[in-house]
């Protein structure tokens, strides 16, 4: 269902919330520019009477573990020192005035110098409520100048060593995740214990796959898959956010779509530019899950669950 809204009957805890797609980020692009796109997107949402707004991941700049450099600090001009910083502060100020709160990915360096995925959620009153750092980083720490693009995530961050939390926000349970994280069912799981109603989740997926270009044509059925599944199988929303289209040269994956906790996609964006998708979110709804199907309490197994988190790689019999 194409940029729609989607009301279900009688809502008890009826969120509105949406997603903030973006477009190409131009390397050249400044943190202004990028903020005055995002304050365009939060002036649709307060005209649609949107209540929290999910934005990509590295919503701030171009991808920039495209590129390869010999000094791991030659990309720090991408990160955020602190948020909100000087260019930030507007997109917050906005926010509040609105009564409109936001997730919001970016580059962080930490004062004592580590670099993380991150992303955080902010409520109405532009209070920061949460911060995640990215969990599963994909990519190479190398150079690796055969690939027609690099994928250099874990040359430039560092692995979260906190975990998926959920957190009371926005009268319910609200969890994060960043791009990566979604493809990994234990993500949704960990969440899913913690009674997770709404997890929100940006990413920037590149359409070409270097190590298997066999899944190239398969990027969105993955992507919707998982999430999909991670909705359905837990019981909570999932808003799943890009930045699609092609940015210095390489195409993304757009397709920014809402998730019920039937797994169903109840909004789904139709471009691969700046586009704002928005779905009445009745949170009491997973409940219909939560206490069926999926009644954790009543039907997991743990003890027969032990490699999942005592073992890494696989181990044939």
């Amino acid at each position: 269902m194409a940029n729609s809204t989607v009301k279900n009957s009688s809502p008890k805890r009826s969120l509105r919330v949406a997603a903030g797609q973006l477009g190409p980020i131009g390397k050249d692009e400044t943190r202004a520019e990028v903020i005055d796109r995002l304050l365009a997107l939060l002036d649709e949402a307060a005209d649609r009477k949107v209540e929290l707004v999910a934005f990509p991941e590295l919503a701030l700049t171009t991808f920039f573990p495209r590129w390869y450099t010999e000094d791991i600090g030659g990309h720090d001009h991408y990160y955020e020192k602190e948020m909100p910083g000087p260019e930030t502060k507007r997109l917050f100020d906005a926010a509040a005035s609105y009564g409109i709160g936001f997730s919001l990915g970016y580059a962080e360096l930490t004062p004592d110098g580590h670099r993380y995925n991150t992303q955080i959620l902010v409520e109405r009153d532009g209070t920061e409520v949460a911060k995640f750092r990215k969990v599963h980083i994909p990519g190479h720490e190398q150079d690796e100048p055969w690939r027609p693009f690099q994928h250099l995530e874990r040359r430039y961050f560092e692995e979260s060593p906190e975990g998926f939390s959920v957190w009371p926000a926005f009268d319910g349970l609200v969890g994060l995740a960043t791009c990566n994280d979604r493809r990994w069912p234990e993500t949704y799981r960990e969440m899913g214990l913690q009674g997770v109603e709404l997890i929100m989740i940006g990413y920037n997926t590149p359409v070409h796959y270097a190590p298997d270009p066999v899944q190239n044509a398969l990027q969105g059925f993955h992507n919707h898959l998982c999430m999909q599944a991670g909705a359905y199988q837990n019981g909570t929303w999932v808003v799943g956010v890009a930045k699609g289209g092609i940015e210095e040269g390489v195409e993304s994956l757009a397709q920014s779509a809402i998730y019920a906790p039937s797994g169903q996609i109840v909004a789904q964006a139709i471009s691969n530019g700046d586009e704002l998708i928005v779905a009445d979110c009745d949170l009491d709804w997973c409940n219909k899950y939560k206490e069926t199907l999926f009644d954790f309490a009543r039907y997991r197994r743990p003890e027969v669950y032990q490699r999942i988190a005592n073992q890494k790689g696989v181990v044939e019999p």
